[in-house]
Order: C-alpha cells, then structure tokens, then sequence
C-alpha cells in the first residue's frame, strides 16, 4: 500500500536580515540622496560663496578672496558690538528660560489638583510661531495703547506711558523676555520627562538620612538632569544665536544698534546689502560659535550625569 508523501516545508529562498545589507543601503538610497541634496549641498554651496567675494550689485565681480570675509568680519566695529548684544541677549534668555523652565517641571511633577490642565496650557506659549509671538508682544509693549502701559499707567506705577519697544534701555530685555516666554513650555517638558525617571528609592534613603529639599535636589535630582539639561543648552544656544524673528518683528535691530545681534546682522549683510560672501562667512562664524559651545556642554556634563547612573 503506497504511503503519501511527507509533505516538504517550503524554502526560504530570501537571506535574513541581518544577510541584506546591500538591500537595506539600496532602499535608503532615495532618502539619503533628499537629504544630500536638500541639506549637504546648501551648507557646502555656503561654506564655497563665504570664501568669495560675491554681492548682487556687482554679480560679474565674483572672485576668490580665500578667507578675506571673516578676517574683514572680525576685524570690524560692528562685528563686536553685535557680538556683545547677542552674548547679552543669549545668556540672558537662556539662563531665564532654563530657571523658569526647570522650575516649572518641579512644580508639575508635583501631586496637585488640576495638574493635568497645567501641563496642557503651558504648551500654548511654544506652540505659538516665533512670528505670531513677536504680533504679540507688539500689542503687548506697543508704546500709546500697549496692555503693558494700560495696566501700569492704571495702577500708578507709571504716570505716561512707555515706549518700550524705542528707549535703548528697555529694548533688549523686553525682546529676552518674549523669547523666554515662548521658549519656557519646551525646557519644561524635557525637564518633566527626565524628573521621571529619577528612583524614588534615591529620594526615600535621602530623607531617611536627613536630607533636605535642597540638598535632595543637588545630589540626587540635578545629577539626573544633567543629560536633559545638556539637551536643552544645546538647543537654547542654537535658536537664541539664531534669533531672527522675534528682533525683525518688534525693533528691527534698534533702537540704533541696541538689538542688533549677530542673526540679524547677517540678514542685513545678505539681503539688504546683496553681499551673500559676507553673509555667508557670518552664518558660519555663528554656526562654528554654536559647534564650540556644544562641545563645552557636552564636557561639562555629560560625564556629571554618567556619575548619577
């Protein structure tokens, strides 16, 4: 009597995985070749006109000047004076927004009522544009019919009111303050999500040890921040040295050069005065500041917070 036949399990005749490499880089060639194309060539193509002397109002003037644009830059008056503006705008708003920020995250991860309504709302200042922050503010600060001089000059602490927005004095802070409250949501929630993390046990045997509040948050919870406050550096440093918008709504670099940051400066540079050489080498010196100043955080603390793990 014939048997049937044992029927054959079906061959795999594709290699695992881990045996496609080729296949895997063939696949991801289309989106390496975008981002190539749409990232790679514009930060080159830059790099390639800085070392040129190239502006708009004379394009049949374009030669080779080597590094001539950044040594013309930093030896300038103007460089240095918007240089010490952005320093002063960018500790400023950085140290406020990551204070309040961190704050902020403290008080949020805290067991409250309407707690959840809290964490929703705070999230409305980021998601406002940098643009629609700046509207804002200008209705805000607005110098005759601003809120600001309508609350102040009804409560008597001012008799007229002020042009915020025009008084060399007042300009630079008003705009640190504008980019603090926009940029605070972000810093907090990086500094929730972290504060979520750290063992509940590290607390219990502090307190047991006779810990308090101050010091709990020095040896334990700041440690363990450390690699978010690391993210949060980083990202701060780059969008305040990148300020653009917020100084082009509301003063347009003045009063005189009062707000005239380095981002703003080279704005002016490419587009006002055509000179896309300059322009280009100031868009690098700026990239190269904010290179360095990462490589100093990431020193600083990413090893503090290796130590707290």
């Amino acid at each position: 009597m014939a048997t049937a036949a044992t029927p054959q399990p079906k061959r795999n005749w594709r290699a695992p995985r881990e045996e496609q490499p080729f296949l895997f880089f063939l696949m991801n060639t289309p989106a390496a070749l975008i981002l190539l194309g749409l990232v790679l060539y514009p930060i080159v193509y830059s790099l390639y006109l800085s070392l040129h002397s190239y502006n708009l109002r004379q394009p049949g003037r374009f030669r080779f000047v080597g590094l001539d644009n950044y040594t013309n830059i930093l030896g300038s008056e103007q460089f240095w004076t918007a240089a010490q503006v952005t320093v002063l705008f960018s500790v400023g708003s950085i140290a406020l927004t990551l204070t309040l920020g961190t704050l902020l995250a403290l008080l949020l991860n805290e067991k409250f009522p309407g707690r959840s309504i809290l964490r929703a709302v705070m999230l409305i200042p980021w998601a406002i544009p940098p643009v629609v922050n700046g509207l804002i503010w200008q209705w805000i600060l607005e110098g005759r019919y601003g809120l600001a001089n309508g609350v102040l000059v009804s409560l008597g602490i001012f008799d007229t009111p002020h042009a915020w927005l025009s008084d060399y004095t007042t300009a630079l802070p008003v705009l640190i303050v504008a980019q603090v409250w926009n940029h605070v949501p972000f810093v907090a929630i990086v500094v929730l999500a972290a504060l979520q993390t750290v063992p509940e046990e590290l607390h219990e045997a502090a307190r047991i040890d006779g810990a308090n509040v101050f010091q709990r948050f020095r040896h334990i919870t700041f440690p363990w921040l450390s690699h978010a406050l690391l993210l949060v550096l980083i990202t701060q440093t780059m969008v305040a040295l990148r300020t653009f918008d917020i100084i082009y709504v509301l003063t347009g670099g003045g009063p005189g050069k009062s707000t005239t940051v380095l981002a703003w400066l080279t704005y002016v540079t490419t587009f006002n005065f055509l000179d896309f050489g300059r322009g280009s080498a100031y868009a690098y010196i700026l990239a190269l500041t904010t290179l360095a100043l990462s490589i100093v955080y990431i020193r600083v603390l990413w090893k503090r917070g290796e130590l707290a793990r």
